[in-house]
């Protein structure tokens, strides 16, 4: 599945705490936004790790799935690129 998660979160800290929740799962292409490539069970996993540093009444999270014939229809201006490749960690 191909995610793009976009946040509106006006504390600094909750909004930097769902950053490095998200940074597991894709990448971050702009400030508050996030691609990500995952299956049907880590795009749950990422839900349940964004909720638990959100407070509802005053952050908003967007998902949204795009389908395989989509993903070469998206276009970008400017400066930045389409990563498909999922992100690694060297420990």
């Amino acid at each position: 599945m191909f995610i793009v998660v976009c946040y509106d979160i006006p504390s600094n800290k909750r909004r930097g705490k769902v950053a490095q929740a998200l940074k597991g799962f894709g990448y971050r292409v702009q400030r508050s936004v996030f691609e990500c490539e995952v299956t049907a069970e880590q795009f749950q996993k990422m839900k349940q790790r964004v909720s638990k540093r959100i407070v509802p009444a005053e952050d908003s999270v967007r998902y949204y799935t795009l389908c395989g014939s989509c993903l070469p229809k998206i276009e970008i201006s400017g400066l930045g690129e389409v990563k498909r490749e999922k992100p690694f960690f060297v420990i």
